[in-house]
């Protein structure tokens, strides 16, 4: 079986989206495309294997028939979803629910703990990042009189910051902001103020307001990571995040750089710069916006030239 597999993402057209994805060497289609889905296998999306013997496959299709090629450990369906974003305008303010929300609410849909990297961001740019409310009651009372400024918490963000958000957090992108995101393998969200903006039709999107005040975490605890910095050669790897669903690590490469794999599948986004990844002598050309999966097949990999990739795998 392959060792490794190259991935065709999946463009997603948002109210909130722009151009900005075209960085990335995606031929994107017209209009504004917020999400490219880099590594996916939901039923709303899933990216095609283009390499190997699984080519022409969905990641759904291959994870349903080989599951161990994918995962040491067996899941009902692929556990992660990474996706590219650009926020050209503000997203909705929302929350997503913990698994067994969604699987009772959802139709059996995993919850959604997620995390960012901030791969750009415009001078000043924020995001929404928690909330003030102590109480349920306050939480609820600021929601239901449109208290929105006492209520939600921003932060200003740069390249290279990293925000890990578990479910029940209240959250937002803000415009002029691009985001490397690694999450559960969920397409739920519930939106409590969404701007009052209207569609290309005239319509304003939904809102989830019951939803939203049944999932949220009261009061909000922001979890800090403590990144930690690995030197091997001239290359760095920076562990972001090692926690319940998922662990995410970059990769600056220089040069060259040796790497032992863990057991489960590695999943890859080269975000910038170009290189090559060898796997048994068998060398594979990379360049930025390029995404893959290391199998299970695979135990050991050289990185080659001058590229920046962030990394993830199920926990």
């Amino acid at each position: 079986m392959d060792k490794i597999v190259f991935l065709e993402p999946v463009f997603c057209e948002r109210i909130w989206g722009g151009r900005n994805l075209e960085k990335f060497n995606f031929s994107i289609p017209q209009g504004d495309i917020g999400e490219a889905w880099v590594i996916a296998a939901h039923d709303n999306g899933s990216s095609k294997i283009i390499n190997g013997s699984l080519a022409g496959l969905t990641l759904k299709e291959a994870y349903e028939k080989h599951p161990t090629v994918f995962t040491e450990k067996v899941y009902d369906k692929f556990p992660l979803l990474i996706k590219i974003l650009d926020a050209s305008d503000n997203l909705s303010v929302q929350v997503h629910p913990e698994d067994d929300y969604a699987k009772v609410n959802e139709n059996g849909e995993l919850g959604k703990t997620e995390c960012w990297y901030v791969l750009d961001a415009k001078e000043d740019a924020k995001l929404v990042y928690g909330h003030s409310a102590k109480t349920h009651e306050e939480f609820n009372s600021r929601i239901d009189n449109a208290e929105w400024n006492e209520l939600f918490i921003e932060e200003k963000v740069k390249e290279g910051d990293f925000f890990y958000i578990p479910a029940g957090t209240l959250h937002a992108i803000g415009e002029g902001i691009l985001i490397y995101e690694v999450q559960q393998n969920s397409d739920t969200t519930y939106r409590v103020y969404d701007y009052d903006r209207v569609d290309k039709d005239g319509n304003k999107r939904e809102l989830h307001i019951e939803k939203t005040k049944d999932v949220t975490t009261v009061p909000f605890e922001k979890v800090v990571t403590n990144p930690k910095e690995e030197k091997v050669g001239e290359s760095t790897i920076t562990y972001l995040a090692n926690e319940k669903y998922f662990s995410v690590f970059k990769i600056n490469v220089i040069e060259q750089i040796v790497i032992e794999k863990n057991k489960t599948g590695n999943l890859f986004t080269v975000l910038e710069g170009d290189g090559s990844i060898v796997i048994n002598g068998i060398k594979h050309n990379v360049k930025k916006g390029d995404s893959f999966i290391l199998t299970t097949e695979c135990t050991s990999y050289i990185l080659e030239g001058n590229m920046l990739l962030i990394g993830s795998y199920d926990r």
